[in-house]
């Protein structure tokens, strides 16, 4: 497999150790801790060191119901992917039955390729299927253009493209049981005070989605951007006024 040309969000580098000190964060190794988020949740943050920026933190999403595990973006390599995952089984009893990765930049799929060595099932919004097959990168079992609605054993997990924001293909995932929204990339955490990097992103587009995501989810409980701290709606809005600078 290539390797994957490594793209992230500047502008939060400053971010990678701003859940280690909470209670109930779980040290898996010196590159990737969980975090409980609900009963039924847990943000999994992957650390990778980018040449002229250090040490960098990305965030994933693990959603677990009757001993499953569905997970949402990878850690940034196969081998965090495969500590992750067996982390899961060995030491949580949690058997990996599916994934969805946000957009095709290596902190969302840099893991697909354990994730299809182990049979798990991946499903992605088309576009990025397309964009990683260009680039030779692994590509998802199963696209979906608009949306899907997952039943994870019979809890809803519902996937949207919104339009185009920090990619042309990223998607946001909606878990209704936990109040969940996860956007990824596209938002940005509360003490970000850029967009980040956009080189394949759409400005003219990313309003218009912004605001589409904040019709639709304004009332989640839960936010979770694709690097920084979880926060609520409130992540939203604060992207979009950094959309309007």
């Amino acid at each position: 497999m290539k390797k994957i040309f490594i793209i992230f969000c500047l502008g939060l580098v400053n971010i990678a150790g701003i859940c280690q000190d909470r209670s109930d964060t779980i040290k898996v190794s010196n590159d990737l801790e969980l975090v409980s988020l609900t009963e039924n949740s847990y943000l999994h943050i992957s650390y990778a060191n980018i040449p002229e920026y250090g040490r960098v933190a990305a965030n994933g999403l693990i959603f677990i119901n009757k001993k499953k595990a569905f997970l949402f973006d990878t850690p940034w390599t196969d081998s965090l992917t495969m500590t992750l995952v067996t982390y899961l089984k060995q030491k949580m009893g949690l058997k990996v039955i599916g994934f969805v990765p946000n957009h095709w930049h290596e902190d969302c799929i840099g893991g697909l390729g354990y994730i299809k060595s182990k049979e798990i099932a991946s499903y992605a919004n088309q576009r990025t299927i397309d964009i990683a097959r260009e680039k030779s990168l692994p590509v998802a079992d199963h696209g979906f253009i608009d949306s899907i609605r997952l039943n994870f054993e019979g809890k809803l997990i519902k996937c949207y493209y919104l339009g185009a924001a920090h990619t042309l293909d990223n998607i946001v995932v909606w878990i209704p049981s936990e109040n969940i929204l996860f956007p990824g990339c596209m938002v940005k955490s509360i003490n970000s005070n850029s967009l980040g990097n956009i080189a394949d992103g759409d400005l003219k587009a990313y309003p218009g989605t912004i605001d589409r995501l904040i019709q639709k989810f304004s009332t989640a409980k839960i936010v979770v951007p694709g690097h920084g701290q979880p926060g609520g709606p409130e992540l939203l809005f604060h992207t979009r006024d950094l959309l309007g600078k």
